[in-house]
């Protein structure tokens, strides 16, 4: 194989392994995500442990879990023994990790986490291992071959330990009620948090920003509008105020080219009626998901009352480092 072929054939082969996981998904998924949800209701937390890849594999599972708002920490097997166990308390929830299910340094502290009044779930390949009959539940992460050419490096069996636990933290997530706001609370730092943090009221062009221009109005008029409050479109207004439509630089320009004479021509026969809108009072994660979705660059902003009172343009989103 040449090197693309070969990196192929490892994704292909991760994928299998995904698929085949999925497959033999059962009740006992369910009840480990009962046990979790029981575990954090009753103030306890989640200790994940694992030693070698599967540790590694580990942290990024705690790390998943505290940023949904479910408290987990990483207990180290070779210090547990030397006073780390400190971290556990009865009521807690054990993750254990490991892919044989006899991995030694693992099952040398089985028997002293077993004290604790903790029920144990363990991710292995192997559902007959110690490790799994030391368990409470137990989830089959077991892969057909590993993605390395020798079939010896974790790398099939890494993936799939991880995307369990990603499965665990989403669907517990969901089961908790976890909600954006939540979500918000544990990533204030970054775009993502001013994503989740910040309202479209305090983003939005207001006021002398705001382009607008009575449905009778022509196109030069609504163009010298978007000059004077620098933006990309113009809002239409009705008699009453309600918004009418919305026309922008990419109207124009798309116009332009079939009618170079349309500066006179009313601005509501080129504008777009029944544009895509957000609530004021919405977070600029709403807005990042609409024009995602929507493939627009201006989202015009409405009050309670239904009437336009703002305009948010994507390079504003890119200015504030929202996005």
């Amino acid at each position: 194989m040449d090197h693309l072929s070969r990196a192929r054939f490892v994704i292909e082969t991760e994928i299998e392994g995904l698929r085949r996981m999925a497959g033999l998904l059962d009740d006992r998924f369910a009840k480990a995500v009962e046990i979790l949800h029981q575990t954090l209701d009753h103030r306890g937390k989640i200790v994940v442990v694992g030693v070698g890849k599967s540790g590694n594999i580990g942290l990024k599972i705690a790390a998943t879990l505290n940023s949904t708002g479910a408290t987990a920490v990483v207990l180290d097997s070779q210090n547990a023994l030397h006073g780390d166990l400190g971290l556990l308390s009865d009521g807690d929830a054990v993750l254990a990790l490991s892919y044989s299910g006899e991995t030694r340094e693992l099952l040398d502290i089985m028997p002293f986490i077993k004290r604790f009044e903790v029920d144990v779930i363990s991710i292995t390949g192997n559902s007959q291992s110690t490790l799994a009959q030391l368990s409470e539940v137990t989830l089959d992460s077991s892969v057909e071959r590993e993605a390395c050419p020798l079939n010896l490096a974790p790398t099939s069996s890494s993936t799939a330990m991880l995307a369990m636990g990603d499965a665990l933290a989403m669907v517990l997530l969901e089961a908790r009620g976890f909600t954006e706001k939540d979500f918000a609370r544990f990533h204030p730092g970054g775009s993502l948090g001013r994503a989740l943090l910040t309202r479209v009221a305090e983003i939005m062009r207001s006021d002398t920003q705001l382009p607008t221009v009575p449905e009778d109005a022509d196109v030069f008029a609504a163009l010298d509008a978007m000059n004077r409050a620098r933006a990309g479109a113009c809002l239409i207004l009705n008699e009453g105020g309600g918004l009418a439509g919305i026309f922008t630089h990419g109207d124009f320009a798309r116009s332009f080219r079939m009618d170079p004479q349309l500066g006179g021509k009313p601005v509501s026969s080129l504008m777009t009626r029944k544009p895509i809108t957000v609530q004021s009072d919405a977070l600029a994660a709403e807005v990042l998901r609409t024009i995602g979705q929507n493939r627009i660059d201006d989202i015009v902003v409405l009050n309670d009352e239904g009437k336009p009172v703002g305009l948010i343009d994507t390079q504003d989103l890119a200015r504030l480092k929202i996005v």
